[in-house]
């Protein structure tokens, strides 16, 4: 990570701190193995995925990075410059640095602070952050966090639909077969998956901060009133939060947000029931792994931002 820029992207950036502090700390118990990811780009590219083993309650998600590429730091150790020889810049026109995900969310603490739990899935990523300084979740480690939780915690998991119909019924039985109970009353805390045609599911607060754009909700899509009828349709949107493709009548989403502090938010909806229900048929790895947020048009997806 590159030092802050303002407190504002202090705030944002401090996920991707990497902090030097705890080699002294012995192993402790076994917690069993967790699973590195590195990517480039919004995980277009793949640098480095593999089970990491013999993990204990002292190793860290620095240690697990450590350990297995190659890294150089800087500023005291504190910072990640690079990850196999792939180094943070700052010019006038770009600013690229890594980021690091548990679970899926985007953690709150530096790399060196976050005690891992056994299972957990960390990915880092190389991007640029110009139109989205924090992303507070993505897709792209499915079926986490409904398996492990985060933050050190698993939570309830429950299914909110919103007139989706068969799609919630779809969602329901993708997270059964991933190996998640799903729960019938909501608690406080709950990991909720909102499903649902987007002129339903956009009423909920945590979904509507997709209308506002990537720097509010870290989801590289926008829906729109369409024009000349009754509904909405959906637009990809680039690296820069422009504006690059207006999908067709029956588009799907599968995005993840946060709200503050309140849990991860996913967000598996469309412009009708119908692409709904086809968003509903991507929650599985071969489809959601390593994408911020997936779109799906006439069977084909498309990950965002796009490219």
């Amino acid at each position: 990570m590159t030092p802050r820029r303002g407190t504002a992207v202090a705030i944002a950036l401090l996920g991707a701190a990497l902090a030097a502090a705890g080699c002294g700390l012995g192993k402790g118990k076994q917690l069993g193995s967790v699973e590195l990811t590195v990517t480039r780009d919004y995980g277009s590219v793949q640098m480095l995925r593999r089970a990491v083993g013999d993990v204990t309650e002292s190793d860290t998600v620095m240690r697990v990075l450590e350990r297995e590429a190659k890294i150089s730091t800087r500023y005291g150790g504190r910072f990640v410059q690079s990850v196999e020889g792939l180094e943070a810049e700052e010019s006038f026109s770009r600013s690229l640095d890594w980021f690091y995900y548990v679970n899926g969310v985007e953690a709150g603490v530096g790399a060196a602070d976050y005690r891992l739990q056994g299972g957990d899935s960390i990915w880092w990523d190389y991007r640029d952050w110009g139109a989205a300084v924090g992303v507070p979740a993505v897709v792209g480690s499915w079926p986490e966090p409904f398996l492990h939780g985060y933050d050190g915690h698993r939570h309830h998991v429950v299914v909110e639909c919103d007139g989706g119909g068969i799609a919630c019924e779809i969602a329901g039985e993708r997270l059964h077969q991933a190996g998640t109970a799903v729960d019938q009353g909501a608690a406080g805390d709950a990991l909720r998956v909102l499903v649902g045609p987007w002129g339903r599911v956009r009423d909920d607060p945590a979904a509507a901060q997709i209308e506002k754009g990537p720097r509010a909700s870290g989801v590289f899509a926008d829906f729109e009133q369409a024009a000349g009828r009754r509904g909405y349709s959906l637009v990809g949107l680039g690296e820069d939060g422009r504006r690059r493709r207006a999908f067709g009548r029956e588009a799907g989403l599968v995005a993840a947000t946060r709200r503050g502090e309140g849990p991860p938010v996913w967000v598996v909806t469309g412009t009708t029931v119908a692409a709904a229900q086809a968003a509903a048929r991507l929650l599985d790895s071969a489809d959601l792994r390593n994408h911020y947020a997936v779109a799906v048009e006439a069977g084909k997806e498309e990950p965002l931002p796009l490219r």
